[in-house]
């Protein structure tokens, strides 16, 4: 019977980030400025690789090479998906993402649609989502002259919001939030703005003014969500995103949470509580159980079609999209 694919996380240290991944995840971190986890990566800035089961040692990206079976046989050179944990001690900076046309020639990888489930947030966080610009050329001018409170949106955010980023959206996280952000799989950002700070050389970020403006939606348009739940008992499954990139999930468990494949392969990270998940076949003497805690994370093969969720979790959840 096949494993999950359990992974271990790669720490990502940036001027912006801290040390909560270690005192909310309890994660053993490499510096005091760690901004992001990568916990389900296969793009060469960081790897995951598998801790438990035959594939014990192997990363991601061979496995997506040598064994795509697991995944269900899916095309596509590279595995499309990455998912993270932020960690903002200070603010983003301001940025904006291409589209897989731009990114592709520009910068020789997929573009970056993403998107956010906040998982905390301090008393009064914002974060940067769109822009006032009616006309590329207004949205050029605007930056140019540094007119940021003209041209960025801010928009309040609480424990539990969820944002959809799609490629060309001007935006920003602020300090004091820790989000979980499924994406494509890239590393390319565009930065309009980084508040003029200074990294430990004393040396301002670079900008990347033309490509901002090149790739940015003007006007901006507010990404349409709609959320719906289906409940099972005390536990549910809230669907946050269909999209052509990805299908993302929150699976809230209290007691039992019964699951199903639809997709070629699905992706998880346990965002609170402890629990298991316990693999199901036709033969009911042969389960499988893992031990979940806060932090996990891992991915489902193909060839698992059943699984439930045991105890007290919130897990955030993704699959492939339809063009993935």
């Amino acid at each position: 019977m096949q494993q999950p694919l359990f992974l271990t996380p790669v720490f990502q240290e940036k001027i912006w980030g801290g040390d909560r991944l270690h005192t909310v995840f309890g994660f053993d971190l490499p510096s005091s400025k760690i901004g992001e986890d990568w916990a389900i990566s296969a793009h060469p800035h960081g790897v995951s690789v598998v801790e438990n089961g035959e594939y014990a040692g192997q990363k991601l990206d061979e496995l997506w090479t040598n064994h795509r079976e697991l995944f269900g046989n899916a095309k596509g050179e590279v595995f499309p998906l990455l998912t993270k944990i932020l960690d903002a001690e200070d603010d983003l900076s301001v940025q904006v993402h291409p589209d897989d046309a731009y990114g592709l020639a520009h910068e020789g990888e997929l573009g970056k649609t993403e998107c956010w489930y906040i998982i905390d947030a301090e008393p009064g966080s914002t974060i940067i989502y769109g822009h006032n610009a009616k006309t590329r050329e207004e949205l050029e001018a605007m930056i140019k002259e540094e007119r940021w409170d003209d041209l960025l949106k801010k928009v309040p955010v609480k424990k539990g919001d969820f944002f959809y980023v799609p490629s060309g959206t001007i935006h920003a996280i602020g300090k004091g939030i820790m989000i979980l952000e499924t994406q494509q799989s890239s590393d390319t950002t565009y930065r309009v703005y980084d508040y003029d700070r200074k990294d430990d050389q004393g040396q301002t970020r670079e900008l990347h003014i033309q490509q901002s403006v090149d790739v940015t939606t003007v006007p901006a348009k507010d990404a349409q969500l709609n959320i719906h739940q289906q409940n099972q008992g005390q536990s549910s499954v809230i669907t946050y995103l269909k999209t052509t990139f990805f299908n993302v999930y929150e699976w809230q468990v209290n007691g039992v949470l019964k699951l199903k494949k639809n997709a070629p392969y699905t992706l998880a990270t346990v965002i609170a509580g402890v629990g298991h998940l316990v693999i199901e076949t036709d033969d009911t003497t042969k389960t499988e159980s893992y031990e979940l805690t806060k932090g996990t994370s891992f991915i489902l093969p193909s060839d698992i079609t059943k699984w439930r969720i045991e105890g007290d979790l919130t897990i955030i959840a993704s699959e492939p999209g339809v063009d993935a």
